[in-house]
């Protein structure tokens, strides 16, 4: 079974890849950007139908916001393929979208201003819109810090096991990227009907807890030993972290974006200093990570 889904994933990320699947994406955002634009424009001159009114945004900014949430989108199908290639990378990945989420933020303050654009107007929500900025900034570099630090070895020096490892976290993968389509069309759905959404990336966030830790339990059927066990439910305690993030207010959450961001840089770098001194205190049982 987990084969088949590994067949799946294979082929997914074959066609996820490939050069014109990209340029498509980028075509897409440019075209979500632009008709954004016009709609909203539409709306503020009073052109289109009076159902349409009500739900269309008159800030022109909200185009960048919607531009945004479609990256993003687009950056959480690319965390789900990561994750069958590393798990350390995959959190790099939360963090990368945690940073963008950040943006996102500052230019939703904007979105929810009248136009034309002045100080006056600005002034409530600088304090904000500088939080989320600089937080995202100082996670970009501590995401530098922290790709740097990484020193990739397999779980198990048993081939066969290895490659077992890398099916199951195929087939996790393919749950997520099922899941995070359920979500958006859900999402989308619930919007449609009632007029009233969701985030998506909270609910997607929440999901990726469960993944991490699912991860790790199955980890341990490779490599028991406890430094292994640590450091992927180190892991999982920065995706919680993130989670928290997501709803928290401004500047707490940039802070707790960083302070996610941090530990796990301070996990990577106490896991290469002292995973061979911890060798020695696992018990002869455990299989060595090497």
């Amino acid at each position: 079974m987990l084969a088949r889904v590994a067949r799946v994933f294979d082929r997914l990320q074959a066609a996820w890849v490939r050069p014109a699947t990209q340029r498509t994406l980028g075509t897409l955002l440019v075209a979500a950007f632009l008709g954004a634009l016009v709609v909203i424009e539409l709306g503020r001159r009073g052109l289109l139908p009076a159902a349409w009114r009500a739900a269309v945004p008159r800030s022109h900014f909200y185009a960048v916001h919607l531009a945004f949430t479609f990256l993003l989108f687009i950056e959480s199908i690319g965390l789900a393929f990561n994750l069958a290639e590393s798990v350390a990378n995959s959190v790099g990945k939360h963090f990368e979208i945690f940073a963008l989420i950040l943006l996102r933020k500052a230019f939703e303050q904007l979105a929810f201003l009248g136009e034309p654009i002045g100080w006056p107007l600005v002034r409530p929500a600088i304090v904000a819109m500088l939080g989320d900025a600089v937080g995202a900034l100082l996670i970009f570099v501590m995401l530098g810090l922290y790709y740097r630090a990484q020193r990739h070895a397999p779980i198990t020096d048993d081939l066969e096991e290895r490659s077992g490892y890398v099916v199951l976290k195929k087939g996790i993968a393919v749950f997520l990227l099922a899941t995070f389509a359920a979500i958006a069309v859900h999402a989308g759905a619930t919007f449609a009907l009632t007029g009233r959404t969701y985030s998506f990336f909270a609910a997607a966030y929440t999901v990726l807890i469960f993944s991490d830790v699912l991860i790790v339990l199955a980890s341990l059927r490779y490599n028991s030993e406890f430094r292994v066990a640590f450091r992927y439910f180190g892991f999982a305690v920065a995706t919680m972290l993130v989670r928290l993030a997501l709803t928290a207010p401004p500047l707490v959450d940039a802070a707790l974006g960083l302070g996610a961001a941090t530990f796990a840089w301070g996990l990577t770098l106490a896991y290469n200093a002292l995973a061979p001194v911890l060798v020695a205190g696992d018990a002869p049982s455990g299989r060595r990570l090497r």
